[in-house]
């Protein structure tokens, strides 16, 4: 018995996969066709990065990107970008204080070649 194949029926989600997919052709980046082939897996495949996890694994003033969603478990010490697909309302309120939250969309646009830019999952 063959298994059929389960599509993503999120709108939004669709349009940013296509988005991202043209981007990377457009700007021949391949940041932005990684973050996209990581978004057609299944959402129970999706990261979920806890503010201690990017709090060490990132260094002042640096660009982060979150396939999936940031979660408010831990501090940041220092200043940094954070772009995800979503984020809990404590993540929100924390990264707020020391950083900046950006959807993935918003950092397409704000930094079309990716450079600097670090994935974490």
């Amino acid at each position: 018995m063959a298994r059929t194949k389960i599509k993503k029926t999120n709108s939004q989600l669709i349009k940013l996969i296509e988005d991202l997919k043209t981007k990377s052709r457009a700007e021949e980046v391949l940041i932005w066709s990684d973050i996209a082939k990581r978004l057609e897996k299944p959402t129970r495949n999706y990261a979920e990065v806890n503010l201690s996890q990017i709090n060490r694994y990132t260094k002042d003033s640096e660009t982060v990107i979150v396939p999936g969603k940031v979660l408010g478990s831990g501090i940041l010490d220092h200043t940094v970008k954070v772009a995800a697909l979503g984020f809990s309302s404590t993540a929100k309120e924390k990264i707020g204080v020391k950083g900046e939250c950006l959807s993935i969309k918003g950092l397409m646009e704000e930094n079309p070649k990716g450079s600097g830019v670090r994935i974490l999952r």
